[in-house]
């Protein structure tokens, strides 16, 4: 029995029906050639159904005390561990489109894990077009962050189609494994006595300047309220009431959508920012045409909360390692242009004022700024006291093609957490050439979350348009040497074909729109069977053909 930090506890406590701490993630599958669809899958179902010794916390289930989650918390051994109940097979129902995919997995998002057993599950789908098959995992936040489950994920697959793994990546042998593969691949150490005594001075730096550090930014965040600092942004301060700071119901609405990751990092580039500040840019124009449609855009700017990971390279094994900076999205703002650079300027304070901290310092300050949520979401005050407006979280991922069992693995879209006061999250992982983006939101609050998409893509012609990245006949400008990366059903998302002008892919959540495309242009969401289908959305009408990106740029994610 091992007790739980405080840290992953404060996801047990804000947890209600309304409002369910768990993360998951949709992945998305081709099935090798000349294979047979149940026989493959029947197979992999059976990795998943190990039965032997399972990593923490996957055979672990909560205990508490007499006051329950308000009490002391622990992990201990789930002796009546049940596999069949956590790993799943299901199908979907006809014609299998990606609207059926998003569908099932918004109802599975909305339902609570049962706090008895361990807080996981995982569904096999299958009954997709294309060859495709797909699955869905959810955990409890108290249990894995997003960084964690990306490293159970990537223990799951490998570079190499003809790689077979058959041990589960929930297995005490899968995770040592992957370990060790990690171990492997950092740089080894060269003067070990030169690590032992820069650990010593790190010990001491946190006893001694820890206090220092922190209470330097508890000083800044107070300044912020007295009016002497108008470059940070801090939870609860100024952040305008809106349709999105309601108060949640239960069920949920998800959509996912990629776009090429050379194509965004370009525009963070043009804009002497990164790739994270081209895609909080995105977001923040998609939002502010959402709410100008539904005429209730606030004259206050909303803000974004956006989680930094603090996790030490190489480490598997904590719960939970982020802290949390809040960020200016300018929507108040028309000019694309200035959005932008109000944005990189609010993301360089917040970055600036963690710069010299140690993780665990990050962590402390998180704690101290975010400390009113807690007290807001418990007291049922969290729609009429919003911390932030919505929640932009980056998630590194593979950056090169993965295969599970020879299955190719065509997208990693991420289904995060609402809150009340906060009803959409978006959240992207990098995968491949693609960023892949995961939105979830409150099914009543959000109606039109499928909107969102459309207006992302129109808000990325802006900023290409605004930085000169297209040409007058509406092309995006080739960069010299540099091969763009292809598109994979993206919204308004160009492959690397030649495209018609005018080509409308289906949207993902219900429109019927009819389509007309070239032999390898963009599938619509009842795709042809082609080798890479993905969600697709509807494109824009400005976006023609497919040009390169004008220049690279380094990626600093937050």
């Amino acid at each position: 029995m091992r007790r739980m930090p405080v840290t992953d506890a404060f996801f047990l406590l804000l947890e209600s029906r309304r409002t369910p701490m768990h993360v998951g993630g949709l992945n998305l599958f081709t099935l090798p050639k000349d294979v047979d669809d149940t026989t493959f899958l029947s197979k992999l179902s059976e990795v998943l159904q190990y039965d032997g010794e399972l990593r923490r916390p996957f055979g672990e289930k909560l205990r508490t005390g007499p006051l329950g989650i308000a009490g002391n918390i622990s992990w201990e051994e789930d002796d009546e561990l049940d596999m069949d109940y956590h790993i799943r097979h299901s199908a979907l129902p006809q014609p299998g489109r990606y609207r059926e995919l998003f569908a099932l997995v918004s109802r599975l998002h909305g339902t609570l894990l049962d706090r008895s057993r361990p807080l996981w599950e995982m569904h096999l789908i299958e009954g997709l077009q294309n060859r495709q098959f797909a699955t869905y995992f959810k955990a409890h936040h108290c249990a894995i962050d997003g960084v964690g489950a990306m490293h159970l994920m990537s223990s799951m697959y490998s570079t190499n189609a003809r790689t077979k793994v058959k041990t589960s990546p929930f297995s005490y042998e899968a995770f040592q494994a992957y370990k060790k593969k990690l171990e492997a691949e950092s740089p080894k150490s060269i003067r070990p006595k030169e690590d032992e005594v820069r650990a010593v001075a790190e010990a001491l730096r946190e006893q001694l300047g820890g206090t220092v550090n922190v209470a330097k930014a508890v000083q800044e965040m107070a300044s912020v309220w007295m009016g002497r600092n108008n470059q940070i942004s801090v939870p609860f301060h100024k952040v305008p009431r809106s349709v999105l700071s309601t108060k949640l119901t239960g069920a949920r609405r998800f959509v996912a959508q990629s776009w090429p990751f050379e194509r965004v990092r370009a525009v963070g580039k043009a804009y002497d920012g990164t790739l994270n500040d081209a895609v909080m840019a995105m977001c923040a124009g998609a939002l502010r045409k959402q709410l100008q449609e539904q005429r209730a855009l606030p004259k206050e700017s909303l803000k974004a909360m956006a989680p930094v990971s603090v996790r030490a390279s190489g480490d598997v094994d904590s719960a939970n390692a982020v802290g949390m900076v809040c960020v200016d999205l300018a929507t108040n703002v028309r000019d694309p242009a200035k959005r932008m650079r109000t944005i990189k300027a609010s993301m360089d304070a917040a970055k600036g004022q963690l710069q010299g901290m140690s993780g665990r310092e990050i962590q402390i300050y998180t704690g101290i700024s975010q400390a009113p949520m807690l007290l807001t979401q418990l007291t049922g005050l969290g729609n009429r006291l919003p911390a932030f407006s919505t929640v932009i979280s980056n998630v590194p991922g593979p950056r090169e093609r993965r295969y599970w069992n020879g299955a190719r693995l065509d997208g990693m879209y991420p289904v995060s957490i609402p809150f009340d006061g906060a009803a959409v999250n978006f959240t992207l992982v990098s995968n491949f050439e693609n960023l892949d983006f995961g939105i979830i939101a409150c099914r009543k609050s959000v109606p039109h979350v499928q909107r969102l998409i459309d207006f992302m893509e129109e808000a990325l012609v802006e900023l290409e348009d605004a930085a000169g990245l297209r040409t007058a006949s509406g092309r995006r400008r080739k960069a010299p040497k540099r091969r763009a990366a292809t598109a994979t059903a993206a919204t308004g998302s160009e492959p690397a074909t030649k495209a018609k002008p005018k080509t409308k892919a289906k949207p993902k959540a219900a429109a019927k729109s009819k389509a007309k495309t070239k032999p390898k242009a963009k599938p619509k969401a009842t795709p042809k069977p082609k080798p890479k289908a993905k969600p697709t959305a509807k494109a824009k009408p400005k976006a023609k053909a497919k040009a390169k990106p004008k220049a690279k740029a380094k990626v600093r994610a937050s």
